[in-house]
C-alpha cells in the first residue's frame, strides 16, 4: 500500500509548543509555591481547561459577560505564571500572598467551571423546549344535538337561478309544433318525440320539453 503523505499543520504545532511552555510555567511555580508532587501536575491542567469551557462558552453566544470574566481570570493565571518564572520572581523565596493565590485557586477553577457547564442550558436543549407545541385547553367536545344545525345547513343545496329556469314558449312557437307534431303523426302514425321535434324547430332541449308537454 503508498502510504499517505503527512501534512504538518503549522497552527497545530504552534499550538502544542505553547501548551506545552505553559504548562511547564504553571508547574514550576506551583512547585515553588509549596504544591508538590501530583499537585504540582494538576494546576496547569485545571488552568487550560477552564480557558478551554471559557472558551467555548463564548463561541456558543450564551452567558457572553460570564464567560469572558472566567476567560479573563484563567488567561491572567496563565500569563502571570509565565511572567513569574521569567527570571522576575524569585522562586526560592516565594511571597506568602502568590502563595495563598496558588492554594486557593482550585477553589476558584471548580467555581468557574461549575458556572460554565451549568449557568445556561445547553443549545440542543434549548431548541427542544422551544420546539415543543404551546399545550392548549380544549373544551368538551359538541354533542350530536349541537352539531346537527352545522350539518343540515352544509347540505342544504343552493337554490337554481332564476335565469337557469325555461321561459315560457311563444303561442306562434306552440302553434308551429302543433302543425310539426300532426305532420309527423300522418306520416308516421305515431306521436312525436321530444328529439325529433326539437330537430325540426331547430330550438333548445328545454324548450322543446316545454313545448311537448302542451302537445296533445
Amino acid at each position: 500500500m503508498r502510504a499517505l503523505p503527512v501534512r504538518v499543520d503549522a497552527v497545530l504545532v504552534q499550538a502544542l509548543i505553547a501548551a506545552a511552555l505553559s504548562f511547564a510555567h504553571l508547574h514550576d511555580l506551583a512547585l515553588a509555591a509549596g504544591q508538590d508532587g501530583w499537585k504540582a501536575l494538576a494546576y496547569p491542567v485545571s488552568v487550560d481547561l477552564l480557558l478551554v469551557a471559557a472558551w467555548r462558552r463564548l463561541r456558543s453566544g450564551d452567558a457572553i459577560a460570564a464567560g469572558w470574566c472566567w476567560f479573563l481570570v484563567a488567561l491572567t493565571a496563565s500569563l502571570g505564571a509565565n511572567v513569574a518564572t521569567a527570571g522576575l520572581l524569585d522562586l526560592d523565596d516565594v511571597p506568602d500572598w502568590l502563595r495563598i493565590l496558588v492554594a486557593g485557586w482550585p477553589a476558584v477553577a471548580f467555581l468557574g467551571g461549575t458556572l460554565l457547564a451549568h449557568g445556561a442550558p445547553k443549545p440542543n436543549e434549548a431548541r427542544a423546549t422551544a420546539s415543543e407545541p404551546p399545550s392548549t385547553i380544549t373544551g368538551p367536545e359538541p354533542t350530536p344535538a349541537e352539531a346537527a344545525p352545522l350539518s343540515a345547513t352544509a347540505e342544504i343545496p343552493p337554490a337554481e337561478p332564476e335565469s337557469a329556469l325555461p321561459a315560457p314558449a311563444p303561442p306562434a312557437l306552440v302553434a308551429l309544433a302543433r302543425k310539426v307534431a300532426d305532420d309527423h303523426r300522418a306520416r308516421t302514425g305515431t306521436p312525436i318525440d321530444t328529439s325529433t321535434l326539437r330537430a325540426r324547430l331547430g330550438i333548445p332541449m328545454p324548450l322543446a320539453e316545454a313545448i311537448a308537454t302542451q302537445l296533445p
